[in-house]
Formats: structure tokens, sequence, C-alpha cells
């Protein structure tokens, strides 16, 4: 699906990614997991063409599109929901979900991105119910659903998350790797950058873990949560403990 190879990124004179390499498979939920400022999103941004790479290569389906313009990448099959959901308050959940199928419009596919608006309300029926309030009075859970249906909106193949549970309580973090799976089993690949560690290697197929823009680690998910070090720095110490009590989920 994608594939990385020697990715150095950064802004200006400050280099934040290390010759990056990794590969997420068709219908794989890949994780990148990592403490703040490992360079994580700006992994992504860099992916998405927000952040041009100073060397490397970027492989879509096979196609190179390491220099890109972002709205190729979208058009390519690859979207970002990204680290804050980032919607437009002013405007209602329906304009912001329309925002992400602009590309379709633009091919004049406006029953394509009704089909997919549907499939939207279908996923988060509490949107269908809130589609004419403004998106800045919704509560956080009910944002970050909205950030992941406009990421829907153009029918993406590869769908990449920076942090979707930051902020959100317990039992909506839940509810939302619940969607990350769904999208799995309907034919998506994830690539999700999480600092809940624990929440996400439990859903994920693989993972790698980064450090000062280095990928240290690769692994299944269930390596990676048995690995000490990862458990030390990102589980918790009484995690292992905890779970061979017959704790946890």
């Amino acid at each position: 699906m994608i594939r990385i190879r020697n990715l150095e990124a950064g802004y200006e004179k400050l280099k934040v990614l290390k010759g990056i390499s990794l590969h997420v498979n068709h219908g794989e939920i890949v994780t990148i997991i990592g403490a703040n400022g490992a360079g994580k999103s700006t992994l992504l941004n860099t992916i998405a063409s927000l952040i041009t790479p100073s060397s490397g290569e970027i492989l879509l389906q096979g196609k190179d599109v390491t220099l890109a313009p972002p709205d190729r990448i979208v058009k390519e099959g690859c979207v970002l929901v990204p680290e804050g959901r980032q919607l437009f308050p002013t405007m209602t959940v329906k304009e912001n979900l329309i925002l992400g199928a602009y590309t379709l419009f633009g091919h004049k596919k406006s029953n394509d991105a009704n089909m997919n608006l549907e499939q939207i309300y279908k996923m988060f029926p509490i949107l269908n119910d809130r589609q004419s309030q403004l998106a800045g009075t919704l509560s956080g859970g009910e944002q970050q659903m909205v950030a992941i249906g406009r990421g829907l909106m153009s029918n993406p193949v590869l769908i990449m998350m920076d942090e979707p549970s930051m902020g959100l309580a317990p039992l909506i973090v839940k509810d939302i790797f619940k969607v990350v799976e769904t999208l799995r089993n309907q034919g998506k690949t994830v690539l999700i950058v999480e600092q809940n560690a624990k929440a996400v290697l439990e859903i994920a197929d693989r993972g790698y873990v980064m450090e000062t823009g280095n990928l240290v680690l690769e692994g299944s998910a269930e390596e990676l949560l048995d690995n000490n070090d990862v458990r030390r720095a990102y589980l918790g110490k009484d995690y292992k403990e905890f779970t061979d009590m017959g704790g946890g989920e």
C-alpha cells in the first residue's frame, strides 16, 4: 500500500526525520508510537505532502508521490486526520464533512460524495442528528467523529490518523478505536500515530517505535506488547503484571 525509503524531512535547518524506512500493507492497522517530539506527526505530515522531504522516497500503491502536491496525495487515495481535529468551528457538521470530498466535486462526482456522506452518517448516527450544528459546539468525541468522517469523504484506501484519542474520555477512546477496527474490516488501510500505546497496540497488526526521528523497533503488536523496553517506556511498569492476573480488557 505504502512504502517509505530513507525519508528525511524537517523544518528549515532542523532535521526531524532521519532516514525513515517503513511499509504498510493493504488492510493493515499499523501504529507508530513514541514520546512527544519523536517526529511522529512530522512523518504523517510529510507523507501527506504538508512538509517537503529533503531526501528519500514515498511510494503509494506503487506510484512515486514523494514531491506530489497535497491534493494529488488525496486523489491517490491517502488522507490525513490531523492532530487536534482542526475543524472549521463556525461551519456546520455537514459543511465540514463536505469539505473532505473536494477532490470528488472537482471531478464532477457529486453523487459519490453524497453516497459517502450517507455512509458517514450510518457510521456515526449522532452526526446525522447534528448535521446542522456548528462543529465548534460539539463535544471532543463528536468533533473527532467529524474529523474521521471528513477524511473518509474522499473514499480513501489509506487513512492516516494523528493522535485520535487525544483529550478524549476513556469510553470515547474505546469507541474511536472500534471505528478504526471497522475501517480495517471494510478493507481500509490505517496508519495511526498514537501516544496511548496500550489501546492502539490492542487493535493494531504491527507497530513501529520512534525515538528522536528514528525508527528504533518494529514488530507485530503482540511482540511490542511483550517487549520489556516498550512496556517500561510506554505501557507502565505494572502493565504485564496486571494483564497476567486477568486484568485489562
